[in-house]
């Protein structure tokens, strides 16, 4: 065993920020941010096996889910007193930020801990730890709360021949939204470390659940990329792995790969840096994925593979690959304290080099495998080209549909997507103008009507066909109408009725309403119908503005303000119609998704509305005589 000191803890200063800024260390206060606290300390236990310290640990869920204790047989964390600070170096380690053995090569040839925070951030955010050392024949032990010693360094008088680590701690309720470890999480990603670094013994005793359970894998990445496929359940398209296996590249960096093509539409790959996930991948990922672009392509174009008339893309030759990247290297540079990327620019030419010469070779000594990955990848060339060619043909179609002829009042979105497209059907030209200025020019096509629409409930077919505003609707909704209507046709998944908020504009969104009940019904059914809801009142009280729907709103609004402040001035502005307004507030109270109230226009009792439809708006005047006499009563006030 080689020295092991205090005077190789190297301290770099300061701890304060880690309780105020928890996302900066560990991500966040969630779940991850949980379960990171635990990595963080597992993976140090990692870096003594990877260096030939440890063979074996053990994490322990106790039964409260809420606190964790991690044992390693690693050679302990040095407990004589550290040169600059004479103090214990277990308490250097644990209370300073910055300090630990790694930041030179001489203790660790490689570690997934690079910068020193992992065990002192853990500590910071712990309502308690208690760290356990084995070493030099006897048994420490100290305890520490929230960052802080609360006991000195004490020897238990235990001798012992053993050597390791134990750290409990206990995540602080005062940092995290829920203290509560995840066994599922726990036992799924031990497994995980367990593939990646064969030979290692990893235990998971989950006390509250009653289960403990040992993960050992000689097999390796090997072994988890064949998890890996399992667990998606698809099938492989050739039955050799490729992998390479290699312990001694320059400057002394480990390289282990693993891939396999199988069936599944989406590629997947797991890179790791010294046992830590690299979920944003990195150089080394992008170093793996030219690799295989260059090493297919050229077994491809040597043995004539690729058909005249089929365009092999690097995303073809990927579509169905799993993979597994496990990189050791002595001084990786993560983007992060949560080292989810690597930024090493030489490891992205090293990946390459190795792996696209190995597999280069693993294609021209496999025939079958090459044979069956070759088909694989022209299987994607050839579903992305007709599926473009099918995309081409919806965007002609979709362009044919745009040069129908069109009212010449209508102001159409440049947006050829119908679901994101919408139509307002604005009263007047004053209001329209007002619209087009003010609207979404991408997404919102406005439609000016003049005067009041014709009765569908009254007129013939023939009558509302040759009427110029109801035809202009008819046009530029593009799906026809009656008999010959084709809802997928429609060209505006919203159609919003936009009518001053006075009697008149109601006749005319209600006028409307019956045209499309009575000729457009499945476009009402399909919920594409709306009506817009824009305010009659402004109110202005300091520097504050409110909008109201109607009287009943503005006197609320106005009995709110007043009981926080009697004496507030409040001006009122009533709008006699849309064309009153300015187009910014026209897009802030009626246009804007953020901002607008619209109601979807729905059918939920059939008979009823049938009733309705027919009896107030058809040829029988006696239904509304008597509607109104009923009614007339309950109006306090006419809006004339």
């Amino acid at each position: 065993m080689s020295s092991y000191t205090g005077s190789d803890i190297i301290v770099l200063e300061g701890l304060e920020a880690v309780r105020k800024r928890p996302g900066m260390y560990i991500g966040g206060t969630g779940k991850p941010g949980l379960h990171h606290l635990l990595w963080e300390i597992v993976d140090n236990g990692v870096d003594e096996a990877v260096n030939g310290y440890a063979d074996t640990i053990k994490v322990i869920l106790h039964e409260d889910r809420k606190s964790v204790t991690v044992e390693d047989n690693g050679r302990g964390i040095p407990v004589d007193p550290h040169p600059q600070k004479k103090i214990p170096a277990l308490e250097v380690i644990l209370t300073t930020l910055h300090s630990g053995g790694k930041f030179e090569g001489d203790q660790y040839v490689t570690s997934g801990g690079l910068h020193g925070v992992g065990a002192s951030v853990v500590n910071a955010l712990s309502k308690e730890l208690i760290a356990r050392v084995k070493r030099d024949g006897n048994t420490y032990e100290q305890k520490f709360k929230r960052g802080r010693t609360v006991s000195k360094l004490e020897d238990l008088q235990k001798r012992t021949r053993l050597t390791g680590t134990s750290i409990y701690f206990v995540p602080d309720p005062e940092i995290f939204d829920s203290t509560k470890f995840d066994a599922k999480r726990i036992r799924d990603q031990l497994e995980i470390k367990s593939f990646l670094n064969r030979g290692l013994r990893i235990i998971f005793h989950d006390k509250g659940g009653g289960e403990e359970v040992e993960f050992v894998h000689e097999g390796g990445i090997v072994e988890y990329l064949e998890y890996l496929i399992n667990k998606n359940e698809i099938l492989p398209v050739h039955p050799e792995t490729f992998s390479i296996l290699q312990d001694t590249l320059e400057n002394s960096v480990r390289l282990e790969v693993a891939l396999q093509w199988t069936e599944s539409t989406r590629e997947s790959v797991k890179s790791y840096v010294n046992g830590i996930p690299t979920q944003d991948g990195g150089t080394h990922e992008q170093g793996f994925r030219d690799a295989v672009r260059t090493a297919v392509r050229a077994w491809m174009e040597t043995h004539n593979a690729i058909p005249r008339g089929v365009e092999v893309t690097p995303d073809d030759i990927r579509e169905g690959l799993f993979g597994v990247i496990n990189m050791f290297m002595t001084n990786p540079q993560f983007q992060g304290q949560t080292k989810d990327k690597l930024n090493n620019p030489s490891a992205r030419s090293l990946v390459n080099g190795v792996v696209r010469v190995a597999l280069e070779q693993f294609l021209n000594t496999h025939p079958s495998a090459s044979d069956a990955i070759g088909a694989r990848v022209l299987q994607s060339a050839r579903a992305r080209q007709a599926s473009r060619a099918a995309a081409k043909s919806a965007r002609s179609k979709a362009r044919q549909r745009r040069r129908l002829t069109l009212p010449g009042k209508l102001a159409d979105c440049s947006s050829m997507d119908p679901v994101e497209g919408e139509l307002f059907i604005v009263e007047g030209d004053s209001a329209g103008g007002s619209a087009k200025q003010g609207r979404d020019r991408k997404t919102q096509a406005v439609l000016p009507l003049r005067g009041k629409v014709l009765n569908a409930e009254q007129a013939t077919v023939r009558k509302l066909q040759n009427n110029s505003e109801l035809s202009n609707v008819v046009q530029a909704l593009g799906c026809g109408m009656g008999t010959s209507l084709e809802p997928d046709k429609l060209r505006y998944h919203k159609v919003i009725l936009l009518m001053d908020a006075d009697s008149d504009g109601h006749h005319i969104a209600t006028l409307m309403l019956t045209f499309f009940y009575r000729y457009m019904r499945p476009l009402i059914d399909r919920g594409h119908i709306y009506v817009a809801e824009p305010p009659l009142y402004r109110l202005d009280a300091g520097k504050q503005t409110y909008w109201a729907l109607d009287e009943e709103e503005k006197a609320r609004i106005e009995k709110r303000l007043q009981q926080k402040n009697s004496r507030i001035k409040i001006e009122v502005q009533r709008f006699k119609g849309l064309g009153e307004m300015m187009p910014q507030t026209l897009k802030e109270t009626t246009l804007d998704p953020a901002r607008r109230r619209i109601l979807k226009v729905t059918i939920p009792e059939k008979t009823r509305a049938e009733n309705t439809i027919s009896g107030l708006m058809g040829r029988d005047a006696s239904v509304r005589y008597r509607f109104i006499m009923e009614n007339a009563r309950n109006v306090d006030d006419l809006d004339l």
